[in-house]
């Protein structure tokens, strides 16, 4: 099936928009998180607050582009991609509800429990997304790298702040 260039560019768009939503939903939460991320106690190997932004925004793009190729394989070749971008959806959708339950509501134990069933959610993601076309697996992989550390990192902050989360 041939797609016209404008289709493409749209379905581009619409996903790279569908994963900046998502960081939208998360910095609703995260208003305050600068100044709360520095009142914590925080392990020595802890990133420095000013990256995550740089770095959340590079992953976003990144989410977008590969989920636009798996659907663009899908327009252009026939492969059944839907269960692959269901679950894309679906981890976009607990990504967001991390930084509510961090950031917003302060539950510590639930944000460590989510963020690994998201990191879960990523690597499901990422192999669903290599067989139907490898690249755009491999574009999850700094993703899932990020969030394994954000792993440990909930984790280790969570229990040094034991008042506070």
């Amino acid at each position: 099936m041939r797609m016209t260039a404008p289709t493409q560019a749209l379905g581009l768009i619409l996903w790279l928009t569908l994963a900046f939503a998502t960081a939208a939903a998360g910095a609703i939460a995260s208003v305050n998180a600068g100044a709360f991320y520095a009142a914590l106690v925080r392990p020595s190997w802890a990133p420095p607050g000013w990256l995550f932004g740089p770095m959340w925004s590079t992953l976003y793009a990144l989410m977008g582009i590969a989920a636009w190729m798996v659907w663009r394989e899908g327009k252009l070749n026939g492969a059944n991609t839907t269960g692959a971008l269901t679950l894309f959806v679906v981890q976009l959708v607990v990504n967001a509800l991390w930084s509510w339950l961090f950031f917003k509501w302060h539950l510590g134990s639930w944000a460590f429990v989510e963020v690994l069933l998201l990191w879960v959610l990523i690597l499901a993601t990422l192999l669903a997304f290599w067989r139907v076309r490898p690249l755009a697996g491999a574009l999850l992989i700094p993703y899932l790298a990020w969030v394994t550390l954000a792993s440990a990192l909930t984790y280790a902050v969570w229990k040094a702040n034991p008042n506070v989360l």
